[in-house]
């Protein structure tokens, strides 16, 4: 199957000045990850896509597919805890020009597994866009089993799965148990080289918010024979990758963004902004990688 991720995807965050989209700046935002990362996902998790309007979401969506222009893929976050409306929002991506779609499991009303299958199911059949299926149960309060997985495997156009469980003995299931051609990305940006030593394709990241060049040569390494550089690298971000989980996502990402001048820290409510003495430990990561800070 076709890697739309192209080993390492950014989880783009959606900047805000003074409570609105800062469209200049994403469209900054994007020219650099055009330049240093393998994908877009737009209005993701790390998008704060549940804070935006059905207006902005499709304004966003939009926007950033067309500043790409196909240069590399764009993958839009279309998922939602009502069926009909992952589907109304999958057919707007790909009428769109979106190359593929993530979709996370139904949050909060929690289905039983048989009931994901049936909900990945009716969305997969209302559009021809390849679809990544978003596992992240800390956030749904939902999992979905490895034996759930192998059946959604069974959907044409079901071409993936974003590991965010935390669960590296799950994934190894998911991996032994799926056809060989269906694409594992880790959700966790501290678990990537675990990942793929055990057949997993890359990362769609946080840390690439900050880090697209670095995030993506790790991968890369990796995929390319280089292990003992994948595994340097990896060791070497982890401080970093979990400064950025150090409170609710993206909320340090955007703090760290801000740190480095390249978007405002702000987030919608009901996020705040981060903690003093988070922010100092944040700091303190950043700058042990070496990054230089704004003043």
């Amino acid at each position: 199957m076709k890697d739309l991720v192209r080993g390492c995807g950014v989880a783009l965050v959606t900047p805000f000045t003074n409570g609105e989209i800062d469209y200049e700046i994403l469209g900054d935002l994007v020219e650099l990850h055009v330049e240093k990362s393998g994908s877009i996902i737009v209005a993701g998790t790390t998008s704060e896509a549940p804070t935006l309007t059905d207006e902005e979401y499709h304004t966003v969506v939009k926007f950033v597919i067309d500043k790409v222009n196909k240069r590399i893929p764009v993958i839009a976050g279309s998922g939602s805890n009502c069926t009909q409306s992952a589907i109304k929002k999958s057919q707007f991506c790909e009428q769109a020009g979106a190359d593929g779609l993530l979709i996370v499991t139904p949050y909060y009303n929690k289905t039983t597994q048989r009931g994901l299958v049936n909900h990945f199911k009716m969305i997969a059949e209302s559009t021809n866009l390849p679809i990544i299926v978003y596992n992240v149960p800390g956030r749904t309060g939902m999992n979905i089993v490895p034996k759930t997985v192998l059946e959604l495997t069974k959907i044409k156009n079901v071409v993936g799965i974003k590991e965010a469980s935390g669960d590296i003995s799950q994934v190894a299931e998911i991996i032994r148990i799926c056809p060989k051609d269906f694409l594992v990305y880790s959700g966790n940006d501290d678990m990537v080289i675990p990942l793929m030593s055990l057949g997993g394709k890359g990362v769609i990241s946080v840390s690439a918010n900050i880090l697209p060049a670095e995030m993506k040569k790790m991968v890369d390494d990796y995929a390319n024979g280089n292990i003992n550089e994948a595994r340097d690298a990896q060791l070497a971000l982890n401080g970093i990758n979990n400064a950025l989980f150090i409170e609710t996502n993206p909320i340090p990402v955007k703090e760290a963004m801000g740190l480095l001048n390249m978007c405002s820290s702000e987030v919608r409510a009901p996020l705040y902004p981060m903690s003093p003495e988070n922010r100092d430990k944040l700091i303190k990561e950043l700058e042990l990688y070496g990054l230089k800070l704004a003043k």
